[in-house]
Parts: C-alpha cells; sequence; structure tokens
C-alpha cells in the first residue's frame, strides 16, 4: 500500500497525531519509541510541507494552532480510512480505539458511554469520559482534549455560552429540550408528589456542582442558579450529590432524565417553573467526527429516546 498522500507519509500523520494526544513531542516520542529528536524533526518537515504553523511550541509542551487542529481532523480521517482498508484486505486486526468525552453531570452521557463500550468489541481501547466543570468542557473540545462535550443551554446563559463557542471555534449541536425536574432522594417527601414548586424546595439544601475559580452563574450546570438559598452545598462529582441528597434530604435541578440502573436511589420530579433546559453536544467547528464520536453520539440519542423525549436534529 502506497505511504503517502499529497506529499505527506502516513507515519508524519500518524506520528502528528499521537503529538496532538499526548500534548508534547517528547511524551509522543517515548510513546511510539522514536527519539525525541526524530519526532520534532518529523513535526518540522510536516510543517514545511504543509506550509502552515500547526503546533505552537512551550516549556510545557504543544499546543494546536487553529490550523493545527483542522489539519488534525484530517489526519485522524486519513489514518482511519487507512486502518479500515489495512483491516479489510490485509487482514490486519481492529486498531486500538480512541474516543474523549467531556460532559456535564448526565447520567444520560455516562450510560451512552457504557453501552458504547460494551457495542464496541475491540479488544483495545482507550476511552476518556471527564465529568467536569462547564469551562473545562469548553476548554477540553477546544484543544482536542475531548472530541465531544455534553452542556446545557437556556435564555439566562445563552449569549454568554455561545459568545465562548465562537471564540474557540466550537458549535453547538442541539440534541433535546427538557423541563426542569428536582433530582431527590426516593426517601425525600416530596419524592411521592407529582409536581414540586420552588416553595416547596425552600428549606431543603440547594446542591450544586461547583464551577471552580470562575463560579459564575452563567457556567453552573443548574436553572435558576441566581435564586437565593438559605442552606447551600456545592459539590464536585455525581457521587457526592446523591450522597447528600440522601443524607441531608438536599436536592439539585436537571432535566429529569436518570438511569435507573446507574442511581436506584434517586427520582426525578417535574419542577413547576416556567423554563427549559437545551441539552446538546459540541464539537471543534474544523474537526470531523470519527467514527467512534459518531457511534457514541448514536448512543445517547437511543438513552435519550428510551426515556420517552424527542431528540432534536
Amino acid at each position: 500500500m502506497v505511504q503517502s498522500v499529497n506529499g505527506l507519509t502516513l507515519q508524519q500523520l500518524r506520528y502528528f497525531i499521537t503529538v496532538a494526544d499526548e500534548g508534547s513531542i517528547s511524551a509522543a516520542a517515548d510513546l511510539l519509541y522514536v527519539a525525541q529528536p526524530t519526532m520534532s524533526a518529523a513535526m518540522k518537515e510536516l510543517e514545511a510541507r504543509v506550509g502552515r504553523t500547526l503546533l505552537v511550541r512551550s516549556a510545557r509542551g504543544v499546543a494546536l494552532t487553529a490550523d493545527g487542529a483542522e489539519f488534525l481532523g484530517y489526519a485522524r480521517q486519513v489514518v482511519e480510512q487507512v486502518e479500515l482498508l489495512e483491516q479489510r484486505y490485509l487482514g490486519r486486526p481492529p486498531s486500538r480505539r480512541l474516543l474523549g468525552v467531556s460532559t456535564q453531570h448526565y447520567s444520560f452521557a455516562v450510560d451512552a458511554f457504557v453501552r458504547m463500550v460494551q457495542a464496541s468489541g475491540a479488544d483495545e481501547y482507550e476511552f476518556s469520559l471527564r465529568e467536569t466543570r462547564t469551562e473545562e468542557i469548553i476548554e477540553d473540545v477546544r484543544t482536542l482534549r475531548s472530541e465531544i462535550g455534553i452542556l446545557y443551554r437556556n435564555d439566562f446563559n445563552r449569549k454568554v455560552i455561545d459568545k465562548l463557542l465562537r471564540e474557540s471555534r466550537l458549535v453547538f449541536h442541539p440534541l433535546f429540550l427538557a423541563d426542569p425536574h428536582i433530582f431527590i432522594s426516593r426517601s425525600n417527601p416530596l419524592a411521592s408528589r407529582h409536581r414540586a414548586t420552588l416553595e416547596d424546595l425552600e428549606d431543603l439544601p440547594r446542591l450544586t456542582f461547583d464551577q471552580g475559580a470562575n463560579n459564575s452563574f452563567y457556567f453552573a450546570e443548574e436553572i435558576l442558579s441566581t435564586l437565593s438559598s438559605k442552606r447551600d452545598i456545592r459539590v464536585s462529582d455525581r457521587a457526592t450529590i446523591f450522597n447528600l441528597m440522601i443524607g441531608l434530604g438536599g436536592y439539585t435541578i436537571s432535566t429529569g432524565i436518570i438511569s435507573g440502573e446507574l442511581d436506584p436511589s434517586i427520582v426525578a420530579i417535574p419542577l413547576d417553573v416556567d423554563e427549559r433546559i437545551e441539552i446538546g453536544w459540541i464539537d471543534h467547528a474544523a474537526v470531523p467526527l470519527t467514527e467512534q464520536a459518531r457511534r457514541y453520539l448514536a448512543e445517547v440519542r437511543a438513552v435519550v429516546t428510551g426515556f420517552g423525549v424527542e431528540v432534536l436534529g
């Protein structure tokens, strides 16, 4: 098989993909058992051939330029297609599956991730799932640490989120619209109610996900974040927030989609407010999705549809 594409070698493309994934020329060299000067020279030659700066080098490692991010998307596609050809016609084993996802704290995103891994059928894979802060989701996808991010917009945060996405060359793809629900323990007195009101929540601890140093209302994962509460607790992960729902009778506001298998002790009760939550996924405008990313999104849509929620698009 010819190992070049328009003057570029597949080895260069594979080197570049590894450098981008590792964020370091030396780390990529170690991973591929290549001398660091050889890897560095290969990156400089690649940039010379394409006539563009693809990497910004610093003492901390390397970062992709805008051209580099776009080039990475095409490089992944080329290498992925070559590997499919090798599997089909040369009997090569399937390549190591790769995918990174960053998401706000949604059980449907985890449920879909579990399904994707189970259905992958790969002997080798390297997947990552980061439940993290809103700002970090955007940064992960901007720098291609993750291929996909999952977050929400509403009328309150839309202008701020959209501005950040535009500046980062990211695109928001609507997934579904959700009516707000409270998540509470099955032992909470409100668990038997058909609906809850804001007045019902006045004396309960409000549980929210901490957004770090940039704890702006616009980055909150929960709607109505500007409303005052007598009892506020910020947490960093879903396991903690569920434990506090059970131990302290607290609540958080989310989509209403919750997996009974993953979260059997928590229930969702509709919240009587005139709001809607738009959940969507983001990706880099210049980077086409890999086949594995498309598989994950298919599982996300299947999970959401399974809860009777209409998927957009």
